[in-house]
């Protein structure tokens, strides 16, 4: 089964943590300072929240996840074949080692996916999603000074 993910900026993450509990009765399945992961079945959605009370935009990027590394080929495939140019971003990123793909879209970029392991660190950024302080190509989120960026 696959998922979207919708990743948000979020002012105060514990405000937000809170509220997100109540409204899909599910508590994080990842919680670091300034980031927060739901896994939500019902609807089926990866909600990643950042804190950032600088952002410009609560959206920070969107993507889709997957349950294996075949079927993020299997889409960069499809998508190379459709001439979109995926871009291969493999790697540990919010705090998960995974297989991932980016495309940049009209509207911005999106991700496919798949959670290889957890990590205890936050990753590497990314040069296709927008990073929320700046509004420039390169990060997903703002993270606390004691962590690393990524996407």
């Amino acid at each position: 089964m696959a998922r979207v993910q919708l990743a948000l900026n979020v002012p105060d993450i514990d405000d937000a943590v809170g509220f997100y509990s109540k409204l899909f009765a599910v508590e994080p399945a990842k919680r670091h300072p300034g980031y927060a992961n739901f896994v939500v079945d019902d609807p089926p959605l990866k909600l990643v929240l950042f804190e950032n009370p600088k952002a410009d935009a609560r959206l920070n990027h969107l993507g889709v996840e997957v349950m294996s590394n075949d079927e993020v080929a299997a889409h960069q495939a499809r998508l190379d074949d459709a001439g979109l140019a995926p871009i291969d971003e493999s790697g540990t990123c919010c705090y998960a080692a995974q297989d991932k793909v980016w495309v940049d879209g009209p509207d911005g970029a999106w991700e496919i996916y798949t959670v290889l392991e957890d990590s205890d660190t936050f990753g590497v950024s990314s040069a296709h999603a927008t990073d929320a302080e700046s509004n420039d190509v390169g990060c997903c989120a703002a993270m606390p000074e004691s962590a690393a960026r990524c996407c």
